[in-house]
């Protein structure tokens, strides 16, 4: 029996073989020393649990907790679609980013077909880009972790053979030909690893793979899977306040959020008072021109010359900041030009021509943080052969002349996914994972200001009411007339708890005004107290989100 620590309330749960812990036992907010987890599925936070307890890091418990969601949260991530993954290495003390997406095909032709017939909106196998997950989850493991690719799956392999979906058996026959490669592999637990990989990537399964792609008019080859690698890349970083904010680089939305927090350090968000008119209205036109930028320029920094440090200078975000209107809200798109060092390119200037998504934060009795936004967009096209379902991410990348962002061969998708991790004084104590598309690091930035001005916990940064715009362009949609994607230029939808007054107030300012009692997107969070070493991990349950953490260190 391990003792847990759930919401002030001491729970006891029987471990099983592996240490997986009953789902009915997993709460949504949590505290402890000894390591933590906060996901989606019930199951997925208990798969990080047990390899914790069993004295894993915080690496070998997220790759365990990110395997198993493929299960749990099946629809909104699938074991063949993305995941973009930030780690803190409290050994060495740095933040590296790494990338689970794939590119699309590297065949010309496949380019050719998409800008003469349009990338697939709706999905298909064609929309697939290289299935980067498993790739993500192994080289995790291998670099940071300290366990086995057979230890980190055996829970998902549990919640496999417990039965269920169609496809469970065969994905379970996927796992073990892994298995079973890494350990009939000779050499090092890294070489292992390695091998087991490349059996998905380079071997028979690989060969399977491409079988199931030709049969349904994919373009994915095995030369493109063999062509895969998990990169390692430095995060893209700014201050604010005395912390350093970590986020993917702008293969991802996440540096709009950087964006943001420059130009909000230029207001006393704390003098306004949260949630006021003031305050929700400051956030939102930051936002806005955040969104502005991010559409019009960010892309696969391997392909696209992204001006990312004049975007992020002091000289720009002054010159941005001085368009915000306390008084009034925009209705204009205003991109700016960080290359001249103009506050505006154009308004409503365009070139010619809500996916599904789950959450994992997860930190260990040694200081390593660990945040991921996996995903998959459906509807899948699924391998039952092999039990590997495959999302359709290229329909994030476009057919536009000149864009970004537009499509070519092996070029990665700029999706929303957009995991963070916070430093203090160069510590890790701060993780959040978002699903929600585009609404994902609008929740973030709520999140993350309620604890940083107002000092919330994680419990109550993630469950207190929250507000977004749907000013942006829709990151979903492939149409070349990126002005077809935009949502609703001004809109403001505000959460029903937020006050009376203050949804007046902001209709004043010229906000279209929405209410909703629903959740705005779905946010987990861990917060490491630097102080004590205590593990404060939170999801909010409305979004059915969930949480654990050890009390004590494991013996």
């Amino acid at each position: 029996m391990k003792r847990l620590l759930f919401l002030g309330t001491i729970w006891f749960a029987t471990l099983t073989i592996y240490g997986v812990l009953g789902a009915a036992e997993i709460g949504w907010n949590a505290s402890g020393k000894g390591g933590a987890v906060a996901a989606g599925g019930s199951g997925a936070v208990a798969a990080g649990i047990s390899i914790l307890e069993q004295g894993g890091n915080a690496a070998d418990a997220a790759a365990a907790t990110l395997l198993a969601l493929s299960i749990t949260d099946y629809g909104s991530f699938a074991i063949g679609a993305e995941i973009p993954l930030i780690i803190y290495d409290a050994h060495k003390k740095e933040v590296k980013v790494l990338c689970g997406l794939g590119g699309a095909p590297l065949d010309k032709n496949a380019i050719d077909w998409y800008y003469k017939n349009g990338i697939p909106a709706a999905g298909s196998m064609k929309a697939a880009p290289v299935p980067g997950a498993l790739s993500l989850c192994i080289t995790t493991v291998k670099l940071y972790g300290t366990m086995s690719f057979e230890q980190v799956v055996a829970p998902s392999l549990e919640l496999l053979d417990s039965g269920g979906k169609d496809w469970y058996a065969n994905l379970a026959k996927t796992f073990r030909k892994l298995i079973e490669t890494e350990k009939e592999t000779p050499g090092t637990r890294k070489e292992k690893l390695q091998a087991a990989r490349d059996r998905f990537y380079k071997g028979d399964i690989a060969d399977e793979l491409v079988a199931f792609y030709i049969k349904n008019g994919g373009f994915l080859r095995k030369k493109d899977l063999a062509a895969h690698v998990t990169r390692v890349e430095d995060p893209v970083k700014v201050q604010y306040r005395g912390y350093t904010i970590c986020k993917c680089d702008t293969w991802t939305q996440g540096p709009y959020l950087c964006q943001t927090l420059r130009l909000l350090e230029g207001f006393d968000l704390k003098k306004m008072g949260h949630l006021s008119a003031d305050y929700v209205h400051v956030l939102a036109e930051a936002l806005k021109l955040g969104f502005a930028d991010r559409d019009e320029y960010y892309g696969d920094p391997l392909f696209v010359d992204v001006p990312i440090k004049a975007l992020l200078s002091d000289e720009y975000t002054k010159l941005r900041r001085s368009l915000i209107d306390m008084n009034k809200s925009s209705t204009e798109i205003r991109p700016g030009d960080p290359v001249n060092m103009k506050a505006i390119k154009g308004i409503g200037t365009y070139r010619p021509g809500p996916g599904g998504t789950t959450t994992c934060v997860v930190a260990d009795r040694w200081g390593n943080l660990v945040a991921a936004t996996p995903s998959g967009n459906g509807p899948y096209a699924v391998c039952r052969e092999l039990g590997v379902a495959h999302g359709n991410r290229l329909r994030s990348l476009n057919t536009t002349a000149g864009h970004p962002n537009r499509i070519e061969p092996g070029k990665r998708p700029r999706i929303t996914l957009t995991p963070t991790i916070v430093l203090k004084d160069g510590k890790a104590v701060i993780a959040i994972s978002v699903a929600g598309g585009d609404l994902q690091d609008q929740t973030t930035l709520n999140c993350l200001l309620n604890h940083l001005e107002f000092g919330m916990m994680p419990k109550d940064a993630v469950t207190v009411p929250r507000f977004s715009t749907g000013h942006q362009e829709n990151s979903f949609n492939p149409n070349p007339d990126r002005k077809e994607t935009l949502g609703t230029l001004g809109s403001l939808t505000l959460g029903d708890r937020i006050d009376e007054s203050v949804r007046r107030e902001l209709a004043n300012r010229g906000h279209k005004i929405g209410t909703t009692s629903r959740p705005i997107a779905h946010p987990v969070m861990i917060y490491i107290d630097p102080n004590t070493g205590m593990i404060y991990a939170a999801g909010d349950p409305k979004a059915k989100r969930h949480a654990a953490a050890l009390e004590n260190t494991p013996p």
